[in-house]
């Protein structure tokens, strides 16, 4: 009797040992196993390799649990025949069946479940030891499973999972309000584009290039924007813009007959259809603050700025030099509308200093 005793316990300990392995190394998402990597302990780096090929680890143990089931079901019905006798084996047998049931997969698949972490990391230098040895029979069950495992390789997180996690860890106080919601914000950066953000030509402030400074003094010195678009005959022929500083600047040595033209610098021009992100590098890499955004026949559409893109990410930026302007403000309706239904945050304020 001790015999057979001894063999469920061997059967139980192997198969829970197996359940509680293979659940634990499922359990533990690969961003965690990578965090957990960072610390080059042994055992983590075991866990990372486990997770970026999990097929053969898992199959390892798969075999290792059917063996003690099987091979362990085997030894003990033996046993209880020639020690209990027949009589006793149908009983036995469905005794057996309940433990392994209770004891080798509900049991330890929940606790490997609730302390994955913890568990993974104590059984992967033995899995990945193991995963060597099988390593013949585990290659000959992927050759036989590869038609029904072949697929895209699914990618460790995507933006809505970030956003989720974003949201879990501000409720469970993890991240700050404030955090929380700027990571929130720069998903929109590819989802918004230049038309999104512009100011609309009605509202642009702009010098006709053939006006002397004498000409266009009032409308320099009237103008709030650091930046000022510079055009032709109509606001569609723009051919760069100004600095207000320079022209002021200009107007008090004197140069006050000379045309504002004779101060235009380049102006980057963007479609309509460019991406915030992608603006939001253009700005950085050429250290520009402002381009005009042409519509699809070539037509000035608008102006977007530096502050514009920064926005979407900080929210309403607002100094000093700011004024409310009706006209500016009916304009930004379908923007207004555009962003709240993005869950961006609006303020009716508009800074707009760059031009």
């Amino acid at each position: 009797m001790l015999e057979i005793i001894i063999v469920v316990l061997i059967v139980l300990s192997g198969s829970a040992i197996c359940a509680a392995a293979e659940t634990s190394l499922l359990s533990v998402s690969r961003i965690k196993v990578r965090q957990l990597a960072q610390s080059k302990k042994p055992a983590a780096l075991a866990l990372l390799a486990i997770r970026q090929k999990i097929n053969r680890p898992i199959a390892t143990i798969v075999i290792l649990n059917n063996l003690f089931n099987i091979v362990g079901s085997i030894v003990i019905g033996s046993l209880t025949a020639s020690i209990l006798g027949d009589a006793w084996l149908g009983l036995f047998s469905g005794v057996f069946t309940f433990l392994i049931i209770i004891f080798g997969e509900i049991v330890p698949k929940t606790l490997g479940e609730r302390y994955a972490e913890n568990i993974a990391l104590i059984v992967a230098l033995p899995v990945q030891f193991l995963t060597i040895i099988f390593t013949p029979l585990v290659w000959i069950i992927e050759k036989a499973t590869a038609p029904f495992t072949k697929g895209k390789k699914m990618p460790t997180t995507n933006e809505a999972e970030i956003r989720l996690l974003t949201s879990i860890g501000f409720q469970e106080g993890v991240i700050e309000n404030d955090e929380a919601e700027m990571i929130q914000r720069v998903f929109q950066l590819n989802d918004l584009t230049a038309a999104d953000l512009m100011t609309p030509r009605i509202t642009i402030t702009y010098l006709h290039g053939n006006l002397t400074m004498a000409e266009a003094k009032e409308d320099i010195i009237a103008s709030q924007h650091s930046r000022i678009l510079v055009i032709e005959d109509s606001i569609d022929r723009a051919i760069g813009l100004v600095l207000k500083h320079e022209l002021l600047t200009a107007m008090i040595n004197g140069k006050n007959n000379e045309k504002v033209s004779s101060l235009v610098r380049p102006a980057r021009f963007v479609p309509e259809t460019v991406k915030a992100d992608k603006l939001l590098k253009t700005f950085q890499e050429t250290r520009e603050h402002l381009a005009v955004v042409l519509d699809e026949y070539g037509g000035v559409s608008g102006v977007v700025t530096l502050e514009d893109v920064l926005e979407v990410l900080t929210g309403e930026i607002v100094d000093e030099t700011d004024r409310i302007i009706d006209l500016q403000e009916i304009a930004r309706q379908k923007r207004k509308r555009l962003l709240e239904s993005r869950g961006i945050e609006f303020n009716s304020s508009k800074s707009k200093k760059d031009y």
